[in-house]
Parts: C-alpha cells; structure tokens; sequence
C-alpha cells in the first residue's frame, strides 16, 4: 500500500504575512470612529451640538431631546439649527459613511488570509494498487504584504476626506436651516403687513362704495378702489401660502413630523443692528478654515496615494507563494518508507498583453484632474468670501437706510396727513393713500432686513464652508428672537 501525503510548509508563509501585520488601528476599529472631529470642527464653526444616533436608544433620547425644544414653544434661528443638526435623518446618513471608510481603513490595515486547499483522494479505489493522498496547501499573496502600506496610506486619506466631507454636510445643514428660519419669519412679517393694508383697502372700497350712492364719486373711480381691494385680497392669500410653505421648508430641515410639527416661529425678524464689522482679511480666513478646500486638498492627497499604488502594481498586480511538502509512505513486504520533498510555487500574471500603462495614465490623469479643483476651489473660495463681506455691509447699509431714514419719513407724512384729514384740508382718500404707501414702504424695508440676515448667514458659511457658494453656518450677527406669538 503506498500513502501519499501532501502537506503545508505553514510556518514560512504565515511568517511573511505576519511580519508585516500591523497594530490593530484603535482609530478605525472604534464605535464612532472619526467622529470627535466633525465634533470639533463643527463647534468651532456654529458652536452648536451634533450626535451620531447608533443605535435605537441613542436615537429616542436626541427625539426626546428634540421635542422639548420645540413643541408648543417659538422657536429662534439657533433653536431650529440645533434641532436639525440632531434630528435630521440625511445627516445621520452622512456620518455613516465615516464609519464606513474607517472600516475600510481597518480592512485594509488587516493583512489578507493565507488561501488553505485541501484534498483527499483515492478513496474507494480497488484493492489491487490501493493507494491514499492528503493534499494541502497554504497561498500568501506577497504583493499585499508589499503594498499594503500604501494601501492603508490612501484608505486613511479617503478616511479623513469623509471627516471633512461630513463637516461640510452639517454646516451646509446649519445653514439652510438658518436661512429657511429667515424665510419662514420674514414670510410671516410679509402677512403681517399685508392685513393691516387689507384693512386699509377695505375701508377705500367701503368708502368709495358709500360716496357712489350719494353720487360723489363716479363708477370708474368706485371701481378702481374695490379692484384694488381685490388685489390686495388676492396677494395676502398668496403670502400667507408662501408663509405656510416657507415654515414647511424649515420643519423638513429640522426632520420634524407628527406632533412634534406643533411649533411656531416670530411675527417678525429682529430689527437690524446697528453697526457691523468690516471684515477686513476675510479672504485669509476664508483660506484657513474653509472646509470644502479641506476636502478638495484631501482629494488630492488620497488621488496621490491611489498614483503610488497604481505605479507600484502596473506590471505585477498579483504575486502568490504556494509553499507545502510532499510526503510519501510506501508499505512493501512488512517495510514502511518514507520520503518527503519540500516544494514551492509562486503564482503571478505574465503583462502580455495589459501593461498597466493605460492604468498608470488614468492615475496620472486623475491627479492632475484634482490638483486643478483644488487650484479653481481656492480661487472660488478668495471671490465668494469677497463677495460675502460686500453683501453683508452693503444689505446692512440699505436695510438701515429703510428703518432710519424711508420710516420715519413715511410716520411723518401719515401724521401729517392726519392732521390734514382732520382740518378739512385733504380728502380721505388721499389719507388712505397715504396709508398705503406707508405699507408699501414698510414691505420694503422687510424685505431688506430679510436680506441683510440672510447675508448675515452667508458670511460666516463664506468663512467655514457649508453655504450655497461653498459656505457654512450662521452669521456673526446672531439672530435673536423676532416679536410676536407665531405661527
């Protein structure tokens, strides 16, 4: 009987690839692994709390958390900021993909599995030449063992990408809710407005409807102010519309639904400040702390990484070593043999035909690709923080010049008028044009106080990132509170 035994040289390749495996990274195998600096980064920026829910516990305390900052209370522009940045299911979708590159990160710190094969043949065969074989084997990719330092090298880069691609996320998210607070409440300011010119206008169209029967007025002017009051009708509905709409916006941002929706926002925004800051050397900081250009320059720094492994494997892309031995026991005339013979194979593909330079060209490519949009990015984040700064003093100076100058002018003229009114000395009519007027100027001068919190909001997001332009989070002018129960 002869027994063939074909064994595994085990301790060779286990030792190459054990010479090489790595400390297990605690940074990538951790529970919120790369989280402490979106944290950070993000405090820095808004100074506001953000949590990544992983579990179901940890989600019901943030909804709790939640609902008693809204429910049945007015909210401001921070509350609503904070509220989204813990409630918002697509931020939370964000920061998964950080623990989704930390684990790629880990897996590729790990080194690869040796490949065991094992067989066993002969069985059943006759009894005449009856012979057995045990065949095993153990493959080690020395190519990962070469490369894996490089490897892990351009997963760290795509880690810290992520780190910054989630900062980005959430200060876009903190300034969309702000900016969707600003709208909310300037809608419902709007309305506001718009009721007490209603009234105006109805008492117009009364009056005019009254002087028509005494025959004081004539059918073309009775007409012109009962359209007009009809006009009035109609855009007060729209406001209001745009109102519900515009707070729509806001309570999908913050994530809000069922009973947590019952929350209301001011009447009116905060009057404007006085004086602003003139942000000289916003493009310095605008250079130091933007994040998108954060992203952009690791961008470029994981394309790097992924150039040197493509040069490192453009010919030789896959390297094995099959180590094992062949043992041979052969029983004849009552004497066993035995004899054994040490074997090694490497496994690797011959570049006949894929070189790995269209490989390698596509590397180089790629690098140059995101060298030019981390260069454009630069320039785009030196103009929008030009931008920025310019909008932010020029909306404060025209929404200044409406509450300090087109207002009080407007309050004179009303008084006046009344005076007027009450000697006799103009109609009523020309008094509730007046009136009219004086809303007309009042919308106005909403509407650029709305603009300038809306700058406001731009400047800082100019600043870290996370705006429409690239920008971030709220304004260095905080948003208090505006008057007003709500809505």
């Amino acid at each position: 009987m002869r027994w063939k035994l074909k064994t595994a040289a085990v301790i060779t390749p286990l030792i190459l690839g054990a010479c090489t495996a790595p400390v297990l990274p605690v940074n990538y195998s951790a529970r919120d692994a790369g989280f402490a600096a979106v944290e950070a980064r993000t405090s820095k920026a808004i100074g506001k709390r953000t949590v990544w829910a992983q579990s179901q516990a940890e989600t019901v305390a943030a909804s709790k958390q939640v609902r008693a900052m809204v429910y049945g209370k007015t909210i401001n522009a921070e509350t609503a900021v904070q509220v989204a940045l813990l409630n918002n299911q697509g931020l939370q979708a964000s920061y998964a993909q950080i623990g989704l590159s930390a684990a790629e990160a880990w897996q590729q710190s790990t080194p690869e599995n040796p490949v065991v094969s094992i067989g066993l043949l002969g069985i059943g065969a006759p009894e005449v030449g009856l012979y057995r074989a045990l065949e095993s084997m153990i493959a080690v990719n020395l190519l990962d063992a070469r490369t894996r330092k490089q490897r892990i090298a351009a997963a760290e880069a795509e880690f810290q990408h992520a780190q910054m691609q989630a900062v980005s996320e959430t200060l876009a998210l903190a300034n969309e809710t702000r900016e969707a607070w600003v709208n909310a409440v300037a809608a419902f300011e709007t309305v506001s407005y718009l009721k007490r010119a209603a009234v105006t206008t109805d008492a117009a169209a009364e009056l005019a409807q009254q002087l028509g029967k005494t025959g004081a007025l004539n059918k073309a002017a009775q007409a012109r102010e009962q359209a007009f009051n009809a006009e009035m009708a109609g855009q007060l509905a729209q406001a209001r519309l745009d109102a519900q709409l515009a707070k729509e916006q806001l309570t999908r941002l913050m994530g809000l639904w069922g009973q947590d929706v019952a929350y209301y926002v001011p009447d009116a925004l905060p009057r404007v400040p006085n004086t602003v800051s003139s942000h000289r050397g916003i493009e310095r900081l605008a250079l130091a702390n933007r994040v998108d250009l954060e992203v952009a320059r690791l961008g470029l720094e994981a394309t790097a990484k992924a150039y040197g492994l493509t040069d490192a494997t453009r010919t030789l892309t896959d390297l094995e070593v099959i180590a094992g031995a062949e043992i041979e026991r052969e029983e004849k005339d009552g004497e066993t043999e035995t004899s054994v013979s040490p074997q090694v194979e490497f496994e690797f593909v011959i570049p006949i035909f894929d070189s790995g330079k269209a490989r390698l060209r596509k590397a180089e490519l790629s690098y140059l690709q995101a060298a030019n949009v981390l260069a454009e990015q630069a320039v785009n984040v030196r103009s929008e923080a030009r931008a920025a700064a310019t909008a932010y003093r020029s909306s404060h100076q025209i929404a200044r010049h409406y509450s300090d100058i087109v207002l009080p002018l407007r309050r004179t003229i009303d008084e006046e008028a009344l005076l007027s009114n009450n000697g006799m000395i103009t109609s009523t009519f020309d008094l509730l044009n007046d009136a009219r007027e004086k809303i007309a100027s009042q919308l106005e001068a909403a509407s650029a106080k709305r603009e300038f919190w809306l700058a406001s909001a731009g400047l800082t997001a100019a600043i870290y990132g996370g705006g429409s332009g690239g920008g971030g989070a709220g304004g260095e002018a905080q948003i208090a509170a505006g008057g007003g129960a709500g809505h």
